[in-house]
């Protein structure tokens, strides 16, 4: 074989071990770095289980390797450099790591470089005019001292480089070079991997990348554009970062995906993967066509991967997101409505809006008593309890719950001054809400409730300021959600209109035609009563222009059709 791996391994011995085993059965040269935190017996152990294949595999001297410590570089120029002298056959270098899975054969890996002679796949990328890393330092890496180890002394690297920012400390980069980055896992050739590891001008490389934060992402990725003929910036190892620059980490569910990414090797996959190991690991066909390795087959799903840990689903709660107000994705999952003073007026409010919308109509959701579900339900989807206790202790996750737990069936709910307002404010914010009041309507209850006038009078001042505070949020700049108001007066003098509208807006799909209306309450007196409250000293502001005298007396509610055909 003319191309040769170079492995670097921390973690998981025994999965590297048989990934190394898998190439040295093909014919391929192993050279393996072992980092040396490792313990000298799983280090033993492993040299043991790869003892058949001494003539292919060898073991590099070890380094203690931390994340973004140079001696990540020192080892990768050992073994590279073990890998060219023992092995002279090798043309190409292949570095991965103890948790890369080879995807294609390495014959196939052998005859696609064969057909590139020269060329080094290598990511590499300027830092002024890409915007490579994600949360990182860019050119300051080159240009800083990094005394401080960034994962074990944060606070002391924090403070180095904010030092050397205010003093304007600036590094002289080595002359013909031009800082690049990219990923560490690369393929490079012989000639190009022999003019970086043997170069006059070495040692001085080294002293100036020693002190570059993350050099493993540097050192190559720059030497390479000094002392390569043939360039390809790009990887033909599979990897992805999320958007905190993380590696994703492949599970066994992510095999078809392997399958169809042509790539020939995948980083990182999880030790504990058994059908990937057992998939890729296994002999497999040479020779048949094979497509380029292309990101663009898969990056659409990690782009979606990527979009839903960052915002999540719509109207779902997780807990990464929960405690951050204003940080969901959507307030609640799907649309809803709210009505108030329905009912107060017409009794058979939610049975005939049942039957008109054919969708989901419960009572007062947020009433002082209990949680009114549709059908009397005790406890509904998702386990909410009926409970007002249980509620109240966070109206607005029950009512996201309920939401969440019902979609994508179209909720309504009765509301009134009456009821828990906590949750007003997240409702004005939903734009998935949808509010129709007939203002003034809680007065009818009263009206009809047979309590001491004096009690009525109290009650009713209260319930008007109530749904005064509700009415001015709703009318503020910032809501979302989409409003109907009418006043009482307005809806007893056409009530057909406005419900034609809740109709439509709540099964916009169906848009059903509203032939009938459900029966009113009496209302007679209901004027007089009114102007009861004025001369008492509480004055009625919300119902509208509603006369003092009775709007419907008994001579003409004869007249007056609540059924229209």
């Amino acid at each position: 074989m003319s191309v040769g791996f170079v492995m670097l391994c921390h973690t998981a011995l025994d999965r590297a071990a048989e990934v190394a085993r898998h190439w040295a059965q093909q014919g391929c040269p192993v050279v393996i770095h072992v980092d040396a935190r490792i313990r000298p017996r799983a280090f033993r152990e492993m040299r043991t289980a790869l003892a058949d294949y001494r003539k292919l595999i060898r073991f590099s001297p070890r380094h203690r390797c931390h994340w973004g410590s140079w001696n990540l570089v020192a080892a990768t120029q050992d073994a590279s450099a073990l890998m060219l002298r023992e092995f002279p056959q090798v043309q190409h270098v292949f570095l991965a790591s103890g948790a890369c899975l080879p995807l294609r054969p390495a014959a196939d890996l052998a005859a696609y470089l064969a057909e590139r002679p020269g060329t080094d796949f290598i990511e590499s990328v300027t830092t002024r005019e890409v915007g490579w890393t994600v949360g990182g330092l860019d050119i300051e890496r080159f240009q800083f001292f990094f005394p401080f180890s960034w994962r074990r002394h944060r606070r002391l690297f924090d403070l180095a480089v904010r030092a050397q920012r205010r003093l304007r400390v600036r590094r002289r980069v080595p002359e013909g070079l031009v800082p690049h980055l990219g990923s560490q896992w690369w393929c490079l050739s012989r000639p190009t991997l022999e003019a970086i590891l043997k170069s006059p001008d070495r040692s001085r490389h080294d002293a100036y990348f020693r002190r570059v934060w993350i050099p493993d992402e540097s050192y190559f990725q720059t030497l390479v554009r000094r002392y390569s003929k043939a360039i390809e910036s790009r990887s033909l190892t599979l990897f992805k970062f999320d958007h905190q620059g993380k590696p994703h980490i492949f599970y066994d569910d992510h095999l078809s995906l392997l399958r169809r990414s042509d790539y020939f090797a995948a980083r990182k996959a999880w030790p504990h993967a058994d059908k990937l190991y057992d998939a890729f690991l296994r002999p497999q066909k040479t020779g048949a066509p094979r497509a380029e390795p292309n990101p663009g087959r898969i990056d659409r799903l990690f782009t979606a991967a990527k979009e839903r840990r960052l915002k999540g689903r719509a109207g779902l709660y997780m807990q990464s997101r929960f405690p951050t107000n204003n940080f969901e994705n959507g307030k609640t999952a799907v649309s809803y409505s709210v009505f108030q003073g329905f009912s107060d007026v017409m009794p058979g409010f939610t049975e005939w809006l049942t039957h008109v919308t054919e969708t989901r109509v419960h009572g007062h959701l947020f009433g002082p008593d209990r949680v009114e579900f549709a059908g009397g339900e005790s406890v509904y989807r998702g386990g909410l309890s009926d409970s007002a206790r249980l509620r109240d202790y966070n109206p607005k996750s029950f009512l996201t719950n309920l939401i969440w737990n019902t979609r994508p069936e179209h909720q309504c709910f009765m509301f009134g001054p009456c009821d828990n307002q906590k949750v007003n404010d997240f409702m004005a914010a939903d734009p998935n809400a949808r509010f129709a009041i007939i203002t003034g309507a809680w007065a009818v209850p009263l009206y009809r409730s047979g309590q001491p006038f004096e009690e009525i009078r109290r009650e009713a001042a209260r319930l008007q300021r109530v749904e005064m505070e509700l009415l001015d949020l709703l009318n503020q700049h910032w809501v979302k959600a989409r409003v109907r108001i009418w006043s009482l007066a307005e809806f007893l003098d056409h009530p057909m209109e406005p419900l034609q509208t809740v109709v439509e807006d709540t099964a916009p799909r169906l848009r059903p035609r509203v032939t009938s209306v459900p029966p009113l309450v009496d209302l007679t007196g209901f004027g007089a009563f009114l102007q009861s409250l004025r001369n008492h000293g509480m004055q009625p502001l919300v119902m509208g222009d509603y006369p003092a005298n009775d709007l419907f007396h008994s001579d003409d509610q004869q007249s007056r059709p609540y059924l229209v055909s």
